[in-house]
């Protein structure tokens, strides 16, 4: 990681931008846990490699937990408290997720973030994130807390406008991101991955991003 991209805070935690906070490891005494959730969840809600609105073939694939889960297919990008190879409610957040979180977002200075969505990621060697925003949630005062689990990956973070030349910083097993406010709607994105092998997660990297989804579709 190259330190002088970024700003220290008085108790450890890396600026990356205004609003933007990396807590190194901070995830890291969670690790077990969080991946009995993962295994948990996804035998109920299966990875899958969801389709873009135009047609092309997510190289991540994705599950959800929590009372709705983003999803993308030829309908566009949005959340849906049903899952469309099931049709029946997501898994339930695991309450270890979203105490984490929560406590991520309050250590970041945002003290309300209260999630009730978490997509969960895996990546495989070769799979990427291009750059994009995390604007699907319509209510942008709460933040993103994003948790990195297995392999590390290059973390691409930029500005508003997707042309803006992004931040690149490695994230490690434990590592969490949060960023709102001013850089709430930040472009971001995930570098392809590289070969490797983690002693907890094999050859794969688990990403979790923990969001306050307000619009959530067909919910009565």
């Amino acid at each position: 990681m190259q330190r002088d991209l970024f700003e220290g805070t008085d108790d450890g935690i890396l600026k990356l931008k205004d609003g933007a906070y990396l807590l190194k490891a901070f995830a890291l005494s969670s690790e077990q846990e969080f991946m009995r959730f993962i295994h948990s969840v996804s035998s109920e809600a299966p990875f899958r490699h969801m389709l873009t609105p135009g047609g092309r073939e997510m190289s991540v694939a994705m599950t959800n937990c929590g009372l709705a889960g983003w999803i993308t297919d030829k309908r566009g990008y949005r959340y849906d408290h049903l899952d469309p190879l099931s049709n029946t409610a997501w898994p339930s957040m695991p309450l270890g997720f979203s105490s984490l979180a929560e406590k991520a977002a309050k250590k970041s200075g945002f003290s309300s973030f209260t999630p009730n969505s978490c997509l969960i990621n895996r990546y495989e060697p070769g799979a990427k994130m291009a750059l994009h925003q995390d604007k699907d949630e319509d209510d942008f005062s709460q933040p993103i807390v994003s948790v990195s689990l297995g392999l590390p990956a290059k973390f691409l973070f930029g500005g508003l406008k997707r042309s803006d030349k992004p931040l690149r910083t490695q994230l490690a097993h434990g590592d969490v991101v949060v960023w709102g406010g001013a850089s709430r709607l930040a472009y971001h994105g995930i570098d392809k991955l590289k070969e490797g092998h983690h002693e907890l997660t094999g050859a794969y990297r688990y990403n979790l991003t923990f969001r306050s989804a307000k619009i959530i579709e067909n919910l009565k």
